[in-house]
């Protein structure tokens, strides 16, 4: 099964390093279950991380993401019974 997670961040607010933090954070704690992670540039202030194309976080409606509740919502999709040790508390 592809669990792909992708996350778009603008590229005129200069958004990739923040991007590429979070790509990190996610390939560490998932790194037996994600298959894919994708970075995708984008313009217009987005920042938005997708799993399987689902929305999981969107800066608009959500502000900036804190990495535990990223990991949360991704854990939810593509391992839910994992433990997210501090990251769950």
């Amino acid at each position: 099964m592809t669990q792909r997670v992708e996350i778009e961040y603008c590229t005129r607010c200069r958004w990739l390093p923040r991007a590429a933090w979070l790509a990190q954070e996610l390939l560490t704690t998932f790194e037996a279950e994600l298959t894919e992670l994708a970075l995708k540039p984008g313009t217009g202030g987005v920042f938005v991380v997708r799993v399987d194309d689902e929305v999981v976080w969107d800066r608009r409606e959500q502000g900036f993401p804190e990495p535990t509740a990223v990991k949360r919502a991704v854990r939810d999709r593509v391992a839910p019974g994992k433990s997210l040790g501090h990251s769950d508390g």
